[in-house]
C-alpha cells in the first residue's frame, strides 16, 4: 500500500510542478503571503528549508517531507512581528498514525492592521481591514531512505469587503541515509489555482516554487549547514528598474544596469548554519541573497537579507528566536513555542 501511494506521490509531485511552471511564468502573482516564513526555525535559514529535520512542527510549511517522528503530538505557536501594525501568528501540530502515515495541521494569520480610507473627494471613509490566511494538512511517509509528504492548503485573502480564495499544494520528498546525518530535498509549493479572485479583478497565479536544499553535519563538528536553491522553474530573477537614472561616467554618457548571471546565480541561493550547544541550545544564522538585492536601500545594504537566532530548551518548553533584517527601515522578529502533548495531561502517580 506504501509503495503504491509513493508512485501517486511522484506522479503529482512532477505534475503539479510541471503545471505550475507554465502558467507562472512571466506573470504576477496573487497570495504572496504563502511565501513568508512563518516560523523562527525557517526564518533563521534564509526564509526557506527543503532538507533540515528537526522537532519543530512549524517545519511543516517548508516541505511537508519533513515530518518526522520527533515532531509527533508537538503543538508550536508562532509570533511575528514585522514592520508598522503587520502582524503574523501561526499555529501547528503534528501526530503520527500507524497505517495511513504522519499528519500534520496548520493555520496561519496575516493582519495588516487597519487602513484609512477616503473617497474621490479626500472625505474620510472610516477604516478598513487587510487581513489573509491559510489552512493546511500535510501527510507524510517513510519508505527506506526516503520521505514523500503532500500538503494542501485553503487560502483566503481580504481587502475591506472583497475577499479571494486559492487552493495550493506542496510536494516534496526528503532522502536521508541511514547512518549519515546528511539529507537532500526536493520541494514544488504553491502550486495550485485562484478559486475566486477579488471583485472586479481576474484571476492570477500563485507563487510558485521548487526549491532544491541539502544540509549536512561534518562529524565531529557542532555545525550544521544547509543550501537550498529556489526558483529553479524560473532562471531570470533578477529585478531591474526601468526609472534608475543610471549612472554617469566622465564622457557624460548614463550607464544603466543590465542583466548579471553572477548575481542572478546567487539570487537562487539561501544559506544557513546552526551551531549545537548541546541538546538545550543552538545559535543560528542565515542569509538569502535576493532579499538582500531586492530590499536594501540605494545607499546602503543595511543588513538586508541576514537573520539570526537562536533555540533554548527549559523544561518541557522550546522556544526559538530569529531576527531577520528585512532593510536598514525595518526588521522582523519571531517567536515559536513549542511542546509536546503527550504527557501534558498525565497525572503523576
Amino acid at each position: 500500500m506504501k509503495h503504491l501511494s509513493a508512485r501517486w506521490l511522484i506522479v503529482l509531485f512532477w505534475g503539479l510542478g510541471a503545471h505550475a511552471a507554465r502558467a507562472q511564468l512571466g506573470g504576477r502573482t496573487a497570495f504572496p503571503f504563502l511565501s513568508l516564513p512563518p516560523s523562527a526555525q525557517l526564518a533563521a535559514s534564509g526564509g526557506m528549508n527543503a532538507s533540515a529535520r528537526s522537532s519543530d512542527p512549524t517545519q511543516l510549511y517548508g516541505s511537508p517531507a519533513l515530518l518526522n517522528a520527533d515532531m509527533d503530538h508537538v503543538a508550536a505557536i508562532t509570533y511575528v512581528a514585522y514592520v508598522s501594525s503587520i502582524k503574523q501568528s501561526t499555529a501547528a501540530y503534528v501526530f503520527d498514525t500507524e497505517k495511513r502515515g504522519r499528519f500534520g495541521l496548520g493555520f496561519t494569520y496575516l493582519n495588516y492592521g487597519d487602513i484609512p480610507s477616503f473617497d474621490a473627494a479626500g472625505n474620510s471613509l472610516g477604516v478598513f481591514g487587510v487581513n489573509e490566511y491559510a489552512f493546511t494538512g500535510a501527510d507524510s511517509y517513510t519508505t527506506g531512505k526516503f520521505t514523500f509528504g503532500l500538503a494542501a492548503k485553503l487560502a483566503v485573502s481580504a481587502i475591506a469587503e472583497s475577499r479571494a480564495v486559492a487552493l495550493a499544494s506542496d510536494a516534496g520528498v526528503l532522502y536521508k541515509p541511514s547512518e549519515q546525518d546528511f539529507t537532500i530535498g526536493l520541494v514544488v509549493k504553491n502550486a495550485g489555482y485562484m478559486l475566486k479572485p477579488y471583485i472586479g479583478r481576474s484571476r492570477e497565479p500563485l507563487p510558485l516554487d521548487v526549491q532544491l536544499g541539502t544540509t549536512i553535519k561534518p562529524e565531529h563538528m557542532p555545525l550544521r549547514f544547509t543550501l537550498t536553491a529556489h526558483h529553479l522553474q524560473q532562471w531570470n530573477i533578477q529585478y531591474l528598474d526601468s526609472s534608475a537614472p543610471g549612472t554617469p561616467t566622465a564622457a557624460g554618457d548614463t550607464v544603466r544596469a543590465s542583466r548579471n548571471f553572477g548575481d542572478n546565480l546567487a539570487r537562487h541561493f539561501t544559506v544557513g548554519a546552526e551551531l549545537l550547544l548541546g541538546t538545550g541550545f543552538r545559535a543560528r544564522v542565515g542569509y538569502n541573497h535576493l532579499q538582500a538585492r531586492e530590499l536594501r536601500l540605494d545607499n546602503t545594504g543595511g543588513g538586508a537579507g541576514f537573520s539570526f537566532g537562536f533555540l533554548l530548551r527549559i523544561s518541557q518548553f522550546q522556544l526559538d528566536y530569529t531576527h531577520a533584517t528585512l532593510q536598514a527601515a525595518g526588521s522582523s522578529n519571531y517567536f515559536t513555542l513549542s511542546r509536546s502533548l503527550n504527557n501534558l495531561f498525565k497525572k503523576n502517580p
